[in-house]
Order: structure tokens, then C-alpha cells, then sequence
């Protein structure tokens, strides 16, 4: 896969906030490479100081053809919890603007079990958007499980959003898993790329409500 992405007209203002580089591919970068008329910025709030990780991030966005910036949000093995002033801090240090056609970030229940800074900052996006800090048309949130580690994360078919993704789509995301990012084959990134993409859609600010107040949507 050529670094270099196809240059298409941008129509939508779009922000993908996520935890760690690699997570804007592994749950939304069959979505993303779908859809090169929008213009995404993708928000990476840990690991800006990772010597490894952090050029592949900046990799990554050339291929996806969007612009970018990453946090140093601690990410330490012990995962010791962020409050969401802090979540917020890093947020908008790294956001170019707060109004969004749409924004596409982490399911507050986690996309696997399981990780806190992916539910932390999926509920502190979410909480943003229902106080009005910030402001999307729309938001979705990745829609994975992994039946409590008994397999692979999977994309849920029951959210309206469930993307299967061709072979050549899925090809590319897993050569920006396993060539950008440098997971070898038997690496859980790489067995765990999912081959289908899934969201929940919230329209409504009350969406959102109800999902912070009882962990999912209605």
C-alpha cells in the first residue's frame, strides 16, 4: 500500500477521537478509507511521547488523507483513571475547532474487555456533546464485543450502522495494522482487525443522556 492517498473534494467536517494510535484503524478505518470526500481530523490523546508509535500515527493519516495531532493522556499499565477534566484539558488542545458534521469515537461500555481510556473517553465525548461544549450533527460510537474475551472483537450487527467491509477495503486496513503500524501476523492487532465496522448513531442529545445515565443506547 502506497502511502499517498486519492485527493477527493471534502464535503464533511469530521472528528475521530481516539485513545491510542491504532485504534482510528482498527474500529473505523474500513469506514474511513471508504470515504475520502470527508474531511477528518483524527485526535489521538495518548502516547505524543511513544518514539514508536507516534510517526506511524502520522503515518497513518497520510494514507487516510486527514490531518491530525496526538496528546500524552498517561497510559501506563496500571491505568489509573483519568477524571474528565483532565480527558477535556488534553481534548481540546488537540481539536482545531468544537463544531463537527459528525464525530465518531469510543462506546462508552469499551469495544473489548477491556480498556479505561477508551470508556473514559467515549463517555467525556459524549458528555461534552450534551452540554453543548461540543457540537456534531451527529455522533457514532464503535459498536464491538468480545463476549468477555471468548473471541476476537467483533462488530455488532444490531446497531443500523454494520458495515461488512469488501476484500480490497479490508486488505488495505489490515496492511495499515500490520505494514504502518508494524504488528506482526500473530500479533492481537492483526488477528483482531475486524473485518466488518459497526457503529450506534446518536442524533439526539438525549441519546446521550440515556446512554451516559444507563451505559447504552435505547
Amino acid at each position: 500500500m502506497k502511502p499517498e492517498a486519492i485527493h477527493k473534494k471534502k464535503t464533511k467536517k469530521v472528528a475521530v477521537i481516539v485513545a491510542h494510535p491504532d485504534d482510528e484503524v482498527l474500529w473505523a478505518g474500513g469506514t474511513l478509507l471508504a470515504h475520502q470526500e470527508w474531511q477528518c481530523f483524527i485526535a489521538c490523546l495518548c502516547r505524543k511521547s511513544d518514539p514508536d508509535r507516534a510517526p506511524k500515527f502520522h503515518k497513518a493519516l497520510t494514507v487516510f488523507d486527514s490531518k491530525g495531532a496526538m496528546g500524552d493522556l498517561d497510559d501506563g499499565p496500571r491505568q489509573i483513571p483519568q477524571d474528565k477534566q483532565e480527558i477535556t484539558r488534553v481534548l481540546f488542545e488537540l481539536l482545531p475547532n468544537i463544531n463537527y458534521d459528525l464525530i465518531i469515537t469510543h462506546n462508552p461500555t469499551g469495544e473489548y474487555t477491556r480498556h479505561l481510556r477508551h470508556e473514559e473517553i467515549g463517555t467525556t465525548v459524549l458528555s461534552l456533546w450534551y452540554e453543548g461544549k461540543l457540537s456534531s450533527k451527529e455522533i457514532w460510537v464503535f459498536a464491538y464485543e468480545d463476549g468477555n474475551r471468548m473471541y476476537f472483537p467483533r462488530a455488532l450487527k444490531t446497531t443500523g450502522l454494520y458495515f461488512d467491509l469488501p476484500n480490497y477495503l479490508w486488505n488495505l486496513k489490515y496492511e495499515l495494522v500490520t505494514n504502518v503500524y508494524g504488528f506482526e501476523q500473530d500479533s492481537w492487532e492483526a488477528q483482531s482487525t475486524p473485518k466488518a465496522e459497526a457503529f450506534w448513531k446518536l442524533s439526539h442529545k438525549e441519546d446521550a443522556l440515556k446512554w451516559l445515565e444507563r451505559g447504552q443506547t435505547s
